[in-house]
């Protein structure tokens, strides 16, 4: 029985041909999701970021990205992160988990190498302070 081969004009790609583009935007948010998960982490962002941060929530456009910005080669990635911590949370530990969290994600989500991961603590979160203080009753 003779076998047949079909013929096509058309070459597939070889295995790994072409190129694949991750925009900063992307890694940012896999920064921004891994920091956020970090237990201690309260928030991202500085003061200004949390408020406009706020505001978009409110609409439902949450921006995971906040408080993250991101340097992306073709290889390589550097993140600095700003992180409001949990009281009485210990900084160094939260700043160490979110580093070790973030490049763990942009390596294996993205496969790029990190270089460097710049934690900055802008605030401390206490309990309490969210609330709103009651209104008062006019009678």
């Amino acid at each position: 029985m003779a076998t047949t081969t079909p013929t096509t004009s058309a070459v597939a790609p070889a295995a790994g041909a072409g190129k694949t583009v991750i925009v900063d935007p992307v890694i940012a948010k896999i920064a921004g999701i891994a920091a956020s998960s970090v237990p201690g982490v309260h928030a991202l962002g500085g003061g200004a970021a949390r408020v406009i941060g706020s505001i978009r929530e409110a609409v439902g456009a949450k921006d995971l990205g906040q408080g993250v910005n991101v340097e992306v080669g073709e290889t390589q990635v550097a993140a600095d992160i700003t992180i409001v911590a949990e009281y009485p949370e210990q900084l160094q530990r939260v700043a160490t988990d979110v580093r070790t969290a973030v490049a763990d994600a942009i390596t294996e989500l993205a496969g790029m190498e990190v270089t460097e991961v710049n934690v900055t603590v802008v605030d401390v979160h206490i309990p309490g302070d969210d609330e709103a203080p009651a209104p008062e009753r006019v009678q």
